[in-house]
């Protein structure tokens, strides 16, 4: 139906479950060569992960993406088989359409008609791919930006591929994402028989009062663009599965999705002082003394790129395209783009609807494959053409 979607339905039938590159980065590659890329295969442990460019002049636009994808799911519970991939009703279906194939097809395309109107570009365009996106995220991009870094290669622009868009194509652009910290309490008390409670000291109610100090802070008003900061809990155990046992320890998984109105140290400070609080309290209360745990684990800084050449080069392509005036939104999870944004790159993220990403029938619009090409290409021709 178009270069772009014969190069989705190349990818997408390609099984690369995360690290597993499945040969999705060699199909690029080729094509990407073929235009006068200089491709650079940087892998690192178990991840596959290139970088191409085109030139060597700057100002450098990049884009970013991951040809990696999570797993199906239970197979049959697909109306077509994931990784066969699938047109029903105007949809291409299987497992990575939307993300992100559908936009690593649109990059290649676009960049392929964007060379052949603009022979002689004000600058140099560059591919960052990676096999380490869905997963620990540790060998991927990462690894990447810091060779970069190494050697002075600078992106001013990138444009991460991820599905950004809620209802239609157009609507919506990243331009910056939330910091993930992640927080593991262990409280430590006494295990023993239900029988004789009197010898046992049970952590279980002693983190009844610390939930809900935890879950009713105000950790900040929100900054600019961003929502307020917000704290879940995202797991809790305790126990032994026996009934007549009272449990040793209890232990807690928590996440905090916070804006740049709040350091991680100050996050972690809190957090320690509503649990000093909570503990000191069931101490006076019952005379029990608990013992605790507390590790950490940053996903990522948040980041933020202000309406600028970027952002305003994508909003007139998407205009031009679709007619849309695209929102700026920071909502949603972490991205690549984190690992991006401290080189000083400006940053942001477009790509097709994120409606059915993850899940089983995942799908985008065949119309929208060729669309977000030409956005896309519109974007490179604003900034370097």
């Amino acid at each position: 139906m178009s270069a772009t979607f014969d190069l989705a339905l190349d990818l997408i039938a390609r099984p690369s479950v995360t690290p597993d590159d499945a040969g999705c980065q060699d199909v690029l590659i080729a094509r990407l060569e073929a235009l006068g890329f200089r491709a650079e295969r940087l892998r690192f442990g178990a991840v596959d992960n290139f970088w191409a460019r085109w030139g060597d002049a700057e100002p450098l636009f990049a884009f970013a993406g991951h040809t990696d994808v999570v797993p199906s799911g239970p197979p049959e519970q697909w109306r077509s088989p994931p990784f066969a991939p699938t047109v029903r009703d105007g949809l291409l279906h299987g497992r990575g359409a939307a993300d992100m194939k559908g936009s690593l097809a649109a990059m290649v395309t676009a960049c392929e008609r964007f060379l052949a109107a603009c022979p002689r570009p004000r600058g140099s365009i560059a591919l960052l791919i990676t096999s380490d996106e869905e997963g620990a995220a540790t060998d991927g991009t990462v690894k990447v930006v810091e060779q970069l870094e190494a050697r002075g290669e600078k992106m001013r622009w990138c444009l991460v591929g991820e599905p950004s868009c809620v209802r239609r194509l157009g609507d919506t652009i990243k331009n910056g994402r939330r910091g993930s910290l992640n927080g593991r309490l262990l409280l430590r008390g006494v295990q023993g028989h239900v029988a004789y409670p009197h010898l046992a000291q049970n952590p279980i109610p002693a983190i009844g009062a610390l939930l809900g100090a935890l879950t009713d802070e105000v950790w900040d008003r929100g900054h600019d663009f961003f929502p307020p900061t917000s704290f879940q809990i995202s797991h809790l155990h305790a126990g032994t599965g026996a009934d007549n046992v009272i449990p040793g320890q209890l232990e807690m998984l928590f996440n905090f999705r916070f804006s740049p109105a709040v350091t991680v140290e100050q996050l972690q400070a809190r957090t320690r002082l509503l649990i000093d609080t909570a503990l000191l309290n069931e101490e006076v209360k019952t005379g029990q003394v608990f013992q605790y745990d507390l590790e950490w684990r940053l996903s990522g800084p948040p980041f933020f790129t202000a309406p600028g050449d970027l952002v305003e080069a994508a909003l007139a392509a998407i205009r031009a395209e679709t007619g849309l005036e695209a929102e700026l939104s920071t909502g949603g999870g972490t991205s690549d783009g984190r690992f991006i944004a401290p080189t000083g790159a400006q940053v942001i993220e477009f790509g097709p609807l994120n409606a059915t990403i993850h899940k089983i029938d995942e799908c985008v619009s065949i119309g929208d494959l060729e669309r977000l090409s030409r956005i896309y290409q519109g974007i490179l021709a604003r900034l370097l053409g």
